[in-house]
């Protein structure tokens, strides 16, 4: 009888911290533009022409990031392997010896730790270097085209929900409702992603609001100011 596979939280690792990433800046950031545009004095057509500029802008400006920065991952990733399949056509004992001492240091004897070595690479040499030397595994492989794509969507279904309070609310109250509704839609986003990820729901809602009601009180103030001075 064949026991079943687990699933474990970090195999979604790869497009959770992107999804999460996403949602969270589109929230923040289109509804602080909002809350700044609002306190200036801005008119709906002048807020909401901004704020669907910013989450266009934003959903780019996150795929163009990702993309880029995992991409530099992944260079890294193919450069070390590169390095490692020329060790081993070079020195294939030393390699064994490399691969053994790594398995001393998790608390192998010396003989387990070359038996083991040398079982593995007999299997697959580059993968038991790739895996157990540099770290690298499926669960954290760079995937820039993934990490790009999930990252501007989730931003723009996060820049959605500010646009929608704006259009919502009434003219004297934008600013409250654009405010209470994105730190509701944090909360909820700290929520699900302490769900999916496994963690506690307590620190995460605490910190994605937290952060989020900072970057609306500054840009606020920012809006706040430039109302006074223009009089």
């Amino acid at each position: 009888m064949s026991i079943p596979k687990e699933r474990h939280y970090s195999d979604r690792l790869g497009w959770l911290r992107a999804a999460v990433l996403g949602a969270n800046d589109g929230i923040v950031s289109t509804a602080s533009l909002v809350i700044g545009m609002a306190t200036a004095g801005a008119t709906l057509v002048s807020v909401l022409t901004a704020g669907a500029a910013g989450a266009v802008a934003g959903a780019m400006s996150m795929a163009a990031g990702e993309y880029v920065s995992v991409s530099s991952q992944k260079d890294t990733e193919h450069a070390d392997l590169k390095r490692e399949r020329r060790e081993l056509a070079a020195n294939y004992d030393e390699e064994v010896r490399e691969l053994a001492e790594t398995y001393e240091t998790r608390g192998l004897s010396a003989e387990m730790a070359h038996d083991v070595a040398i079982t593995l690479m007999a299997h697959d040499a580059l993968a038991a270097h790739a895996r157990d030397e540099l770290g690298f595994s499926t669960i954290n492989r760079a995937r820039p085209l993934q990490a790009a794509l999930t990252s501007a969507l989730t931003f723009l279904c996060g820049a959605v929900l500010p646009l929608i309070a704006v259009l919502a609310a009434p003219k004297q109250a934008s600013v409250m409702v654009v405010a209470a509704g994105s730190l509701l839609a944090l909360g909820l986003l700290g929520t699900l992603s302490a769900r999916v990820g496994g963690a506690r729901i307590g620190a995460a809602v605490v910190r994605v609001v937290l952060w989020g009601a900072l970057a609306m009180l500054a840009t606020g103030t920012v809006g706040w100011l430039f109302d006074i001075a223009g009089g």
